[in-house]
């Protein structure tokens, strides 16, 4: 069955020394096909589709517990890992120091 409403996991990093300041800018990991930015177009490859941003749909309905893998990921993108990064669509912090 197909949900009328979407609850998608949102990946962001900030390069404040204190995240928890209200001033700090949050920057979003964009994925290749993942539903974000509403100004992109939409992805569309048959019959395949990217794997990383199908699991990330999935690990929306459940908690992080059950998907460890999430937590690995976010350390990896933390870590600036060029083969993690290259599964995605942008890194907002290219060029600069990791999140």
């Amino acid at each position: 069955s197909i949900t009328k409403e979407r609850t998608e996991v949102i990946l962001q990093g900030t390069s404040s020394l204190d995240p928890n300041d209200p001033t700090a800018v949050w920057e979003e990991f964009e994925f290749k096909c993942k539903p974000g930015d509403l100004r992109r177009r939409p992805c569309f490859i048959s019959p395949y589709h990217y794997r990383l941003d199908w699991l990330m749909w999935f690990a929306a309905f459940q908690t992080y517990e059950q998907n460890e893998w999430i937590i690995h990921l976010a350390g990896k993108l933390l870590a600036q890992e060029e083969e993690t990064l290259s599964l995605l669509a942008t890194n907002p912090f290219a060029g600069r120091d990791p999140p």
